[in-house]
């Protein structure tokens, strides 16, 4: 058994999908904007584990969402193998971090905020 598919709650799967693709780089894998239904890749793993950016307009995922988010919680996590060439790249194209990448005993990490109500990981084994 693998994971095939995992979402994340957004504010807008449209905007969300340009973000994630056209600055995180992903790939569409399936997007249907008339219906808020954007599912992205990896580039490196277009056919792995696919990401749907689920509309948050349920009031629980709404709550869940900005509950997460205030207590500064990262709802997924991004692994790369060059952290700071990553971040470098993600700073320069816009992206909103949380400080710079820190090393812990559990590898390099920063989180980042995708504007749409999400923060996320980034980390380096």
């Amino acid at each position: 058994m693998k994971i095939a598919l995992t979402s994340v709650f957004v504010h807008d799967p449209v905007q969300a999908h340009a973000f994630y693709t056209g600055t995180l780089g992903f790939v569409s894998r399936f997007f249907m904007p008339e219906a808020s239904l954007a599912i992205v890749a990896s580039p490196e793993e277009p056919d792995g584990t696919g990401l749907l950016l689920e509309p948050n307009d349920n009031p629980i995922a709404r709550t869940y969402q900005e509950a997460i988010y205030a207590q500064n919680l990262p709802v997924i996590v991004f692994g790369t193998a060059d952290i700071h060439a990553e971040y470098e790249r993600l700073k320069a194209a816009g992206v909103v971090f949380r400080g710079e990448p820190q090393t812990s005993d559990y590898g390099t990490a920063v989180s980042f905020e995708d504007g749409f109500g999400n923060l996320i990981q980034l980390h380096q084994p």
